[in-house]
């Protein structure tokens, strides 16, 4: 799906209403910038560029989450976002024996994305995302628990969105047919998250009851 299509507003909603563990790559990445870990460095020159981090440093990232994981029911939010993702995660749970249940898509308005992400603030430390008009700080430029300063992501602007734009089209469209020849794929629609959480929400309830 599009960055800024609310995909981590719909994982921490489902994580709090299921009880699955969630990873999103983004956070993954953030903690390790702001760890200075060597991945982290790469990851953040790809992010201050408007570029897609490699297949094979996240790919690695992720596959570190999951085996660190102590339960077997999780959420990937994020992840993957074109084929070859793809296809090394389904060689990671092969070794496993695990299989996908599910692959969500969120379908959002361009405009509203757009509208989202130049009014995004994140605290980095913890992964937690605000926005000035769907879910502002309680003090302003300040993170809720802990008071500490929030950031505008570098790459959070217009000019960063259009190519991450192209690069969804070019790249991750082809994702959904991959997903949507196994039978796995439902997409869902809306300009909001609390229009979309609660379709999310009656199939997740259904399909996994």
């Amino acid at each position: 799906m599009k960055t800024g299509a609310g995909k981590g507003t719909q994982s921490t909603r489902i994580r709090e209403s299921f009880g699955i563990t969630t990873i999103s790559s983004g956070d993954v990445l953030r903690r390790n910038i702001a760890q200075g870990t060597e991945a982290g460095m790469l990851a953040q020159r790809a992010v201050s560029n408007g570029d897609l981090v490699s297949d094979e440093l996240i790919v690695e990232l992720i596959r570190n989450e999951l085996v660190a994981l102590p339960q077997s029911n999780w959420l990937l939010d994020g992840f993957p976002r074109n084929i070859a993702q793809a296809q090394a995660l389904d060689a990671m749970l092969a070794s496993t024996r695990q299989s996908l249940n599910a692959v969500v898509n969120l379908v959002v308005p361009e405009g509203v994305i757009l509208h989202r992400i130049v009014e995004r603030y994140v605290h980095v430390p913890s992964g937690r995302v605000y926005n000035l008009t769907y879910n502002p700080p309680k003090v302003s430029g300040r993170d809720d628990v802990t008071g500490e300063l929030l950031e505008h992501r570098p790459d959070d602007n217009p000019e960063s969105f259009r190519r991450r734009l192209q690069q969804y089209h070019e790249v991750t469209e082809p994702l959904l047919d991959y997903y949507r020849r196994t039978g796995i794929l439902t997409s869902f629609a809306g300009t909001t998250s609390d229009v979309i959480f609660p379709l999310l929400y009656s199939y997740m309830d259904a399909r996994f009851d």
